[in-house]
């Protein structure tokens, strides 16, 4: 299956919450008035773009309407998508990599969001790359989560570095580094504790870890990835936002975009932040995890079933 496909399929939920209810009011002999404006903004708001996006939507849109001097409602589907397209903007969803020698990558997040899973599938994305991957148990704190990524571990096909619950992340992450180079490893992936962000003392630690890597390896974590569930809509915004603050994070990863009606939440998190999305989760298969394409992002929420992306 294509990306394309891949993203229509995982955006399925939010296109009929989001463009089913945009299509009803963009019908053919809709006037465009002001309890049309409403309505269109009520349904932006249902489907999770957040207030402050929608908006800023709003306004752009109403500006074109008087600039093309348009009057039918069917006509703004095309002014729509283009509108979305802009706020988008242009980002790169490369995942930044060493040019020699170890890539680290570190992950953090609150529990629950899919971390661990994201770490499997992503050692699974570079192994099938050709590239040697290692992951580090970083997580000692949460009951489970060492074996859960040891699973993930063996299902990629990779080997992981861990200490028992309860040690210290950042001597596991330490461990991970030395046994990443020993083994002429070309990607380290490091698991951290689902962090509150209101807990002082498990930031403290992050801090920690962060200096044992720079210490080791001066130009890395080569990206710090947030991990977000995009079921949770306006809390992933949040989370964004303090997360961002407080931890040096250069890229996003959404899970769960296909289990949800609120993936217009990636709208509002590309407006209100300047994170980059570069990964999104759009299935439970090993090869669910897709590079984040914002034209084909937008391409698949105004989709219709035969739609092909634009070239």
């Amino acid at each position: 299956m294509g990306f394309f496909s891949k993203f229509k399929e995982g955006l399925a939920k939010t296109r009929d919450a989001l463009m089913g209810k945009v299509e009803s009011l963009i019908s053919f002999g809709r006037k465009i008035d002001e309890e049309f404006y409403e309505e269109l903004e009520e349904a932006l708001i249902m489907a999770d773009v957040g207030v402050n996006t929608v908006m800023d939507i709003m306004d752009e849109l109403r500006n074109e309407v008087k600039k093309r001097k348009l009057t039918e409602a069917e006509e703004l589907r095309p002014v729509l998508k283009d509108i979305l397209i802009s706020l988008m903007g242009e980002q790169s969803n490369e995942l930044h990599m060493s040019r020699e020698g170890l890539t680290i990558i570190l992950f953090v997040g609150v529990n629950g969001v899919g971390k661990t899973t994201t770490i499997g599938k992503l050692a699974h994305k570079f192994k099938s790359e050709g590239k040697k991957v290692v992951l580090a148990a970083g997580d000692t704190f949460r009951a489970g989560a060492i074996e859960q990524l040891e699973v993930w571990g063996q299902r990629a096909g990779v080997d992981v570095i861990k200490q028992q619950a309860g040690s210290d992340p950042a001597a596991v992450i330490y461990d991970g580094i030395q046994a990443a180079r020993a083994r002429g490893a070309d990607v380290l992936l490091c698991d951290t504790a689902g962090r509150l962000q209101n807990k002082t003392n498990l930031m403290d630690e992050l801090n920690k870890v962060y200096r044992v890597i720079k210490r080791e390896v001066p130009d890395a974590p080569h990206e710090t990835l947030l991990v977000l569930d995009a079921t949770t809509g306006q809390n992933a915004l949040q989370q964004a936002k303090l997360f961002g603050e407080s931890t040096g994070v250069t890229g996003l990863v959404l899970t769960k975009l296909d289990g949800t009606a609120k993936g217009g939440i990636v709208i509002a998190i590309r407006k209100e932040l300047s994170i980059p999305v570069k990964l999104v989760g759009l299935g439970e298969k090993m090869d669910d995890l897709q590079p984040f394409e914002s034209q084909e992002f937008i391409d698949a929420l105004f989709a219709k079933s035969d739609d092909k992306p634009q070239e």
